[in-house]
């Protein structure tokens, strides 16, 4: 029966399982829609098959901070699908409300896949032991038995992620190149603003996450992840000329 209920909620998360309202702190240009792109938007709706998208079941919210510049902090919602046991691909949006905007990519791989990966490829990657043991990483909406066992299969994963609309920086256009984005690997690391803010939308508290994930075993970090740490931040080149505030 608890696998059932956790099978069922997982796969209605994101129809019913949200929880806080996020807005996109984004203002972009244009003009409004016109009621013939509302009509072909609606057809579209109706008659398209739209199967990649369907398949992105699960609704992650977390936080990441660019590459070698951890005082460039960012709320991140991720919606996934798993592709198998070893590999999870996300998309993420800067909210979950409709004027979300789309902020970049995440591809989540297994111990097992990580550790076949190149040296210079493992360095884009980052862990996701303190995520999931601070709290910080969560599952809006799912009941704790259900979010426990989801997290209990991330703790040990590694991600790489990146982004291509800078939000926190760029309020109205994408500009710029993609930025690789890092996770946090310690308390102090993350803004406690940040925190704050999203827990109260949601109404959850990262506190009582990490007391609840008390019995999560996580594995060492693999070498060569979160290669920031010994001062290797890789960065697209145009990006480091980038000011970052």
């Amino acid at each position: 029966m608890k696998h059932i209920l956790i099978g069922a909620c997982l796969g209605l998360v994101m129809l019913a399982c949200g929880g806080g309202n996020t807005p996109s702190n984004v203002t972009s240009p244009g003009r409004a829609k016109t009621a013939k792109t509302n009509v072909l938007e609606a057809g579209a709706a109706a008659l398209q098959a739209k199967k990649p998208v369907d398949k992105l079941e699960t609704y992650l919210d977390g936080f990441h901070f660019y590459n070698g510049h951890m005082e460039s902090q960012m709320e991140a919602h991720h919606y996934c699908a798993k592709l198998n046991e070893d590999l999870t691909q996300c998309v993420i949006f800067d909210g979950n409300g409709d004027s979300a905007k789309l902020m970049g990519v995440e591809y989540i791989v297994s111990e097992k896949l990580f550790k076949t990966l190149p040296s210079d490829e493992k360095k884009l990657w980052h862990s996701h032991q303190y995520e999931v043991k601070s709290g910080t990483l969560v599952g809006p909406g799912l009941p704790e038995v259900a979010e426990h066992e989801l997290m209990e299969t991330i703790v040990n994963t590694y991600g790489k992620t990146w982004h291509t609309w800078h939000t926190d920086q760029d309020l109205t256009l994408p500009y710029g190149s993609p930025a690789l984005m890092m996770g946090f690997t310690q308390d102090g690391q993350l803004h406690k603003d940040l925190e704050q803010a999203r827990d109260h939308r949601f109404g959850l508290s990262t506190a009582e996450n990490r007391k609840n994930r008390a019995d999560i075993i996580a594995r060492p970090v693999l070498p060569g992840a979160n290669a920031w740490q010994t001062g290797d931040a890789v960065q697209l080149p145009a990006l480091t000329k980038r000011e970052h505030h």
